[in-house]
């Protein structure tokens, strides 16, 4: 058992839009990622996605209302349910999902991550 400090984990990495895992329980992972720009619309059919808002604003886009998450606050998208996370600004992210959950879900695209690096 080894505490983890979000900020030092932060720090390792640089890139957007390329989830790293930092945690796992009970089946989950719990990763962090640093957002900036527009993601792709996309779903997941069978699981539920929690976004928390560690650094910055996110604006979660649906088809029908945009949601917009600020610093310690979490929204949790509900499996099935389309969305477009946006960043105007780089954003870090930690969230909370099954293991077997893709970074796009339903949408293959140059975003895809298949590997995701422990950190």
């Amino acid at each position: 058992m080894e505490k983890v400090n979000l900020n030092e984990k932060f720090g390792l990495f640089s890139e957007h839009w390329t989830p790293k895992i930092v945690g796992e329980l009970n089946g989950q992972h719990v990763k962090l990622a640093k957002l900036q720009g527009e993601f792709v619309w996309h779903k997941h059919d069978a699981e539920d996605e929690l976004f928390f808002v560690v650094k910055g604003t996110l604006s979660m886009e649906f088809r029908d209302k945009t949601v917009t998450i600020e610093e310690n606050e979490f929204l949790i998208v509900p499996k099935g349910v389309e969305h477009r996370p946006v960043a105007t600004e780089e954003v870090w992210v930690m969230l909370f999902e099954p293991a077997s959950t893709l970074n796009t879900g339903d949408a293959e695209s140059e975003l895809t991550k298949t590997k995701l690096d422990r950190i």
